[in-house]
Formats: structure tokens, C-alpha cells, sequence
């Protein structure tokens, strides 16, 4: 059976892929992220997902490369990791009282054959209405500065929310381990 390689450099999604309790190795795909001319936040999703895998297959040429991306949206904009804390700060306003949806691709692909399974998680993350201190409290405490939408759903962000509408927790964080267990399994890579 083909190894398997996490087209990633995401802590998070390979913290993720470790549950699944599958030997893997990681490889960032650092690949250019930006959006074509009116792509929508699903097409773009996709389209990265594939796009990793695709960017090391020549490196790992008979593995399955699993690759995936997300894409937050609110209020028709997309969002993107703040980097900082007022970046952070501006983004947590904007999406008070509102609904985000995250676009989750998901991409394996067998390197040695060519071919490739692909699916789409959508999650909708429902938002308190929060006032500027307690956006400003929670971005201290937890810094979500490399976080789309920043917050941490697997920490104390789940405390910004009044629901989460989706199949798979672990899409939020960046990494659909339902969708991908069906995928491997596709592969004849059965997880249990």
C-alpha cells in the first residue's frame, strides 16, 4: 500500500490527520492561493485542494497526498488569517451577531496512477453578538492570528458562537476526518 503524505504545513490539520492514527509524513505544497477573477469561495476550495496534492506529487510519485483548503466567508467577503491582533480584532467585529461559512476541499490523490477522489465540507458558524471588549479579552487569550475567521473552534472560540451547522466538527479546524475516512476508504485505505 502507497504511503501517505499530508499536503500541509498546517499544525492543525496534521494534529488532525494524527487521530486518524495513520503513518503519514507532511510536506507543505506552498502553492499560490489567490482567488481567479470571480471564483467562488467553494470553486476556490476545491481547486486548492487538488492543487496541493498536485504540487508534490513529482516528490512523493506513489503515495495518496492528501490535500485540503479553506475558505471563510461573511457577509460576501472572503476572510483570510488576520496575521495580527487588530487584523484579528477587525475581523471578530465584522462578524458579530452574523454567519460565516467555512468551504472546506478536500482532495486525495494517488500519485502513482493519476487519480484522485475529491469532496466539500460546508459548515455555517452562527456568531454571538460581541462587544469589543470580549472580542478583544479573546483574541488576547488566544491569539488566533493564523486562524481563517480568527478564532480556534477546538479552544476557547467555541465560546464566540450561539451555533455550528455541519457534518464534521473537524472540517472548522480545517481538516473533514468523515469525509476523508470515506475517501481513504475508496483507496482500499480503511482507517479501522
Amino acid at each position: 500500500m502507497p504511503s501517505i503524505v499530508l499536503a500541509s504545513g498546517s499544525q492543525y490539520r496534521a494534529a488532525l490527520l494524527s487521530k486518524l492514527r495513520l503513518d503519514f509524513t507532511v510536506c507543505s505544497s506552498d502553492i499560490d492561493e489567490t482567488a481567479l477573477p470571480g471564483e467562488s469561495a467553494e470553486a476556490l476550495a476545491g481547486r486548492l485542494s487538488l492543487a496541493k496534492t498536485q504540487a508534490i506529487s513529482s516528490i512523493y510519485p506513489e503515495h495518496f497526498i492528501i490535500g485540503s483548503d479553506q475558505v471563510a466567508v461573511c457577509k460576501g467577503r472572503f476572510l483570510h488569517k488576520p496575521g495580527d491582533l487588530e487584523n484579528a480584532v477587525r475581523q471578530l467585529k465584522a462578524q458579530s451577531g452574523q454567519v460565516v461559512r467555512f468551504y472546506t476541499g478536500l482532495c486525495v490523490l494517488n500519485s502513482a496512477s493519476g487519480e484522485y477522489l475529491s469532496d466539500m465540507d460546508v459548515c455555517a458558524v452562527h456568531f454571538r453578538s460581541l462587544n469589543e471588549q470580549q472580542i478583544r479579552r479573546y483574541v488576547d487569550l488566544e491569539q488566533p492570528f493564523d486562524c481563517a475567521g480568527s478564532f480556534k473552534a477546538e479552544g476557547l472560540g467555541i465560546a464566540l458562537f450561539t451555533k455550528i451547522e455541519g457534518e464534521d466538527p473537524n472540517a472548522l479546524i480545517g481538516l473533514p476526518l468523515i469525509k476523508l475516512t470515506a475517501l481513504l476508504s475508496r483507496f482500499g485505505v480503511e482507517v479501522i
